[in-house]
């Protein structure tokens, strides 16, 4: 008996019973299953290997992360040097370092 038929079967019986809480929890928790399990077949997670290839995305998606944040850094690093180098070429100017050349 696969879920399919099991759902079917609950939902006779709690169509027969009045549908008691016990009955109806039932055939969520089943329906839910069975949703989750055919999410995981359409995108191809329904083998056993699927937990391996989560880990391996998961890794990938962290050093994504971690590169990304590395970039910003970076060039935020850069930026401030920048705007800290032409003030000091300013304070330069100002002082009249080009005449002493």
């Amino acid at each position: 008996m696969n879920r399919s038929d099991v759902i079917a079967s609950l939902m006779m019986q709690a169509s027969k019973e009045g549908a008691e809480t016990a009955t109806l929890r039932a055939i969520i928790e089943e329906t839910s299953e069975l949703a989750a399990d055919r999410a995981l077949g359409r995108m191809g997670l329904a083998d056993a290997g699927a937990e391996d290839d989560l880990g391996e995305l998961r890794e990938l998606l962290g050093a994504w992360r971690e590169a990304k944040s590395s970039a910003w850094k970076a060039m935020i690093d850069w930026a401030i040097r920048a705007v800290l180098a032409m003030l000091l070429i300013g304070i330069a100017v100002r002082a009249g370092v080009w005449d002493l050349l």
